[in-house]
C-alpha cells in the first residue's frame, strides 16, 4: 500500500495543495465552500495526513473542516518547516514550493497526526489573545502617563486605562464562565488551582495554552514548555546547557507561581535551596522549579487527582 501526504500552504484567500503520490498542485479558496471541495479531492484517494503551517486566522475555518470531516491534520510549526525546506537545499518560497514542500516533509517524517480543539478552547485562545494585547496596551499606556505634560492628554490617557481595565474585567469574566460551563475543564482548573502558588489566573493560561496536560509523559510536557534543558557536548568538549524553544507564554505564566513556590511549598523550597548550594544562579534554579511545576500538573492532572501535602 502507497502511503500518501497533501501538503497545504494557507494565504488569506487561497489553499495551494500538493498532492506527494502524484505530483499534482490544485488551489482552492479559503472559504466554506473551498474547504468542502478540497475535502472531496483528498476522499478521491486515501491520504495518511494533510500537512500545513498555522497562519493565525487564516487556517482556523479549515482545520476545523477537515476535523469535522475525520481527514487526519498535522500542524507544523513555521519554523520547522523552514530549517527542513533549507536542509534539502530549497532557497525559493512561494506558494506552490511551500505546499510541495511540507507534503515532502509529512511524507519523510510522518508527523504525528492530532484531533482537532474543542470549539469552546478556541473561544478561550482568542480571549487569551485578546487579553494579552490589552495587557501590552495597559503597560504602553502606563508608560506613556510618566512623560505626558498636557493636561488633555494626560486625561485621555487616564481614561484610556480605565477602559482597558474594564475590558480586561469583561474577559476575565468570559474566560470563567467558559471553564466553569465545561465539565472537564472546570475539573483540570480545579486540579491545578489545589497546586500551590498556582493562581486561576494561571490554571486558564495552562489549560489554553498547553491542552496536551495529562496525555504526555514528563520529559514530552517539560519539552513541549521550553523547560527542558538542552546539552550541548561534542567529543571532550561539554557546553552549558539551556532551555530554548517551547511555548514562551507558558514559561511567562509559570514564573511568578515558582517563585511563590520557592518561598512557601516545602518541597520547592528544599530544591531551591539545594540547587544554591551547588551554585547554581537564581534563574536557573527558579527554572528547574518551573519544569517540577508543570510536570506535576501534567501528572495531576493525568491521574485526575488534587494536589496534597506530602506526609512527613
Amino acid at each position: 500500500m502507497t502511503k500518501d501526504t497533501i501538503g497545504v500552504d494557507i494565504s488569506k484567500g487561497a489553499l495551494d495543495a500538493y498532492r506527494f503520490s502524484t505530483g499534482e498542485h490544485r488551489q482552492f479558496l479559503n472559504d466554506l465552500a473551498g474547504c468542502s471541495t478540497f475535502i472531496d479531492w483528498v476522499r478521491e484517494d486515501k491520504v495518511d495526513r494533510v500537512v500545513f503551517e498555522p497562519t493565525g486566522p487564516y487556517h482556523r475555518s479549515f482545520e476545523r473542516a477537515l476535523g469535522k470531516a475525520g481527514v487526519p491534520i498535522s500542524k507544523i510549526n513555521p519554523r520547522h518547516a523552514r530549517r527542513f525546506a533549507e536542509a534539502t537545499g530549497s532557497l525559493a518560497k512561494t506558494d506552490r514550493v511551500d505546499a510541495a514542500m511540507l507534503a515532502r516533509m509529512g511524507m519523510l517524517l510522518e508527523p504525528a497526526t492530532r484531533p482537532i480543539i474543542s470549539e469552546t478552547l478556541d473561544e478561550l485562545r482568542d480571549l487569551s489573545l485578546a487579553r494579552q494585547a490589552l495587557i501590552k496596551d495597559r503597560t504602553a499606556a502606563k508608560n506613556r502617563q510618566k512623560v505626558l505634560r498636557i493636561g488633555l492628554l494626560r486625561r485621555q490617557n487616564i481614561q484610556r486605562l480605565k477602559q482597558i481595565e474594564g475590558q480586561l474585567t469583561a474577559i476575565h469574566s468570559a474566560i470563567e464562565t467558559l471553564v466553569q460551563g465545561n465539565e472537564d475543564l472546570k475539573l483540570r482548573a480545579n486540579i491545578l488551582i489545589s497546586i500551590p502558588g498556582i493562581s486561576t489566573l494561571t490554571a486558564h493560561t495552562l489549560l489554553i495554552d498547553m491542552p496536551e496536560l495529562g496525555t504526555l509523559d514528563a520529559r514530552q510536557v517539560a519539552s513541549l514548555a521550553g523547560l527542558a534543558p538542552v546539552t550541548r557536548e561534542s567529543g571532550t568538549w561539554k557546553g552549558r546547557s539551556f532551555i530554548r524553544g517551547g511555548r514562551a507564554r507558558l514559561r511567562q505564566a509559570l514564573y511568578m507561581p515558582a517563585l511563590a513556590a520557592c518561598r512557601f511549598n516545602p518541597d520547592y523550597k528544599i530544591k531551591y535551596a539545594q540547587m544554591k548550594a551547588a551554585g547554581k544562579p537564581s534563574k536557573v534554579a527558579i527554572t528547574a522549579v518551573m519544569r517540577k511545576l508543570i510536570v506535576l500538573a501534567n501528572a495531576l492532572i493525568r491521574d485526575c487527582r488534587y494536589w496534597t501535602p506530602k506526609r512527613a
